[in-house]
């Protein structure tokens, strides 16, 4: 049974089995050009999901390397929502208030926003600090949620990234995912996966 969170704005309550701290192991092998064979390692993770009563989730993931030193691999963080049509009520753009009554202010009145496979659409922005910006959509449904990159903004300097999905399950209390990607010359070829387990 998934318990709510205190204060949760009732429009995630579909993903609401993500909020909390996760850390566990992965592994990544990915191939790149030129190279007989793929790269491969193990690392480590820390991922959060929290919320701050708003219709979005705060993200963050740090992940490092399993050697001695457990050097730094990488990091992201970004926002997690439902997808749906803005309304008058809703936050934004910038700063702004909206104008008129809150949507989706009840859990049932989220039922409203299910969609016509029985689960709910889902947007995520994650952001690198390698240049690298990434609008994913998908689905959420029962414990599971499969993204796609809609969109994918590089800064002059990165390195070829054109496209992602991501895949991400609770499986008897445990968070797996895995994560392909389009880069360095590859067509969207499986890059990594994990498995975490809530510690918070």
């Amino acid at each position: 049974m998934i318990e709510l969170p205190e204060g949760l704005a009732p429009e995630l309550v579909p993903l609401s089995w993500l909020v909390g701290v996760w850390e566990g192991t992965g592994v990544v092998e990915y191939p790149v050009d030129g190279e007989d064979e793929p790269r491969k390692y193990e690392f480590g993770q820390r991922v959060s999901f929290s919320h701050d009563g708003l219709p979005y989730l705060n993200y963050s993931s740090t992940s490092w390397l399993l050697d001695d030193e457990h050097t730094p691999l990488a990091a992201e963080m970004g926002y997690w929502r439902i997808d749906r049509p803005s309304e008058p009520g809703d936050r934004g753009p910038a700063m702004l208030m909206g104008d008129g009554p809150v949507p989706f202010t009840t859990v049932e009145s989220v039922e409203a926003l299910r969609n016509t496979t029985d689960g709910f659409d889902v947007e995520a922005a994650i952001i690198h600090p390698t240049g690298v910006n990434e609008l994913y959509v998908g689905r959420v449904k029962k414990g599971r949620i499969d993204l796609a990159t809609d969109a994918v903004m590089r800064s002059p300097n990165a390195k070829d990234y054109s496209a992602a999905t991501r895949l991400y399950g609770l499986v008897e209390g445990k968070l797996f995912w895995a994560w392909d990607i389009a880069a360095l010359g590859q067509q969207l070829t499986s890059h990594a996966s994990g498995q975490l387990a809530k510690v918070d």
